[in-house]
């Protein structure tokens, strides 16, 4: 079985549609034994964040997905179990599968809840999130609603004034709409920065800006494979990036269930790479408050932004990519594409 070959050849990079991506991506989870319905969600969202630039979650974590697929580590078989437990509340189980699905599966009773009751939580436990945040909460954004959501990661992550890493990198993502306009949308680490940005800087061999993290002994360095050898990761902004992940902590994992990010140990399956925390989203019906005037208000915001000499908004990157890559495609370099089509088996 291949995928779809719609893309156009050069000497150094070829360009897939998002379809034909999706469809590659898709046949590697399916490979290395996800159900349909998860490779589908798995698929869409590496494919969405490739195709957007954020590619420290796009195909550069299929190599993680796979190896923690084949360590028996996450279920990726699993069928989340959805929990009506209160008038503004939903649990899922994930049942140590990926978060997305467990998501996706709460997602019509979560926008339920949120349009009558005017907020409504979702709380993911027994789950891995191993991607963007952002694409969690962007859809209700496009449907009018204001989302939050938090998940907890591994432990890598130095708190203020300790000496020993214990907090996941632990990121925070928002999306609001706003009239005439894309949705105002966010998605940042409460680290100095993402791991997976770190983890590219070291494949490339290129050094770290000052104050992201330290080595084994605890010392500063820039030198992004001392950092993933033994050291540790800083919080942004010091006592309060870490007060934000600590947070995350208790939002993510003590209040949905899941294992705060030093509580699981993969030692005994070598290849894992996934979190196994929580997640918890919160999702706002602005019209229960501001009537219809919220998405103008968000676009008035925008506009005295702009005013005072503001070029660019978060989010703004990657909705000029995402319109970039609709017209050209997304493009990937060859030896990316070739190792990607031999995963798939193709």
């Amino acid at each position: 079985m291949s995928a779809p070959h719609d893309h156009v050849s050069t000497a150094v990079s070829q360009n897939l549609s998002f379809e034909a991506l999706t469809a590659l991506l898709e046949q590697i989870f399916l490979r290395h034994g996800t159900s349909a319905d998860v490779a589908r969600t798995l698929a869409l969202n590496c494919a969405g964040a490739e195709r957007d630039g954020a590619h420290s979650h796009g195909v550069f974590r299929i190599p993680g997905y796979v190896s923690t697929l084949q360590s028996g580590w996450v279920n990726g078989q699993a069928v989340p179990v959805v929990e009506d437990v209160a008038s503004g509340f939903v649990r899922v189980d994930a049942g140590n599968g990926f978060a997305q699905p467990a998501l996706a599966a709460a997602r019509p009773l979560l926008v339920e809840k949120a349009r009558s009751a005017g907020i409504a939580v979702l709380a993911i436990r027994n789950s891995h999130h191993f991607a963007a945040l952002w694409p969690d909460v962007e859809p209700f954004a496009d449907e009018g609603l204001v989302a939050l959501s938090v998940v907890n990661s591994m432990t890598c992550v130095v708190p203020h004034g300790a000496d020993r890493p214990l907090f996941g990198t632990n990121p925070i993502a928002f999306a609001a709409p706003r009239a005439n306009g894309d949705p105002i949308v966010f998605d940042l680490a409460t680290s100095a920065i993402a791991h997976g940005d770190v983890q590219i800087a070291a494949r490339k061999g290129e050094r770290l800006p000052a104050g992201m993290g330290v080595d084994s002994l605890g010392q500063p360095t820039q030198d992004p494979k001392a950092i993933l050898e033994g050291g540790a990761l800083l919080p942004f902004g010091g006592h309060k990036g870490s007060a934000l992940s600590m947070m995350v902590e208790l939002l993510a994992a003590a209040l949905t269930g899941g294992n705060f990010s030093f509580e699981f140990d993969w030692s005994n399956h070598p290849g894992a790479k996934t979190p196994w925390t929580g997640q918890l989203l919160i999702v706002i019906d602005p019209s229960k408050s501001a009537g219809q005037s919220f998405a103008e208000r968000s676009q008035e915001l925008v506009r005295q932004m702009h005013g005072v000499g503001l070029k660019r908004l978060p989010g703004d990157r990657r909705h000029r990519q995402r319109a970039k890559a609709k017209v050209e495609g997304i493009a990937l370099d060859a030896q990316t594409l070739a190792n990607l089509r031999e995963l798939a088996g193709l």
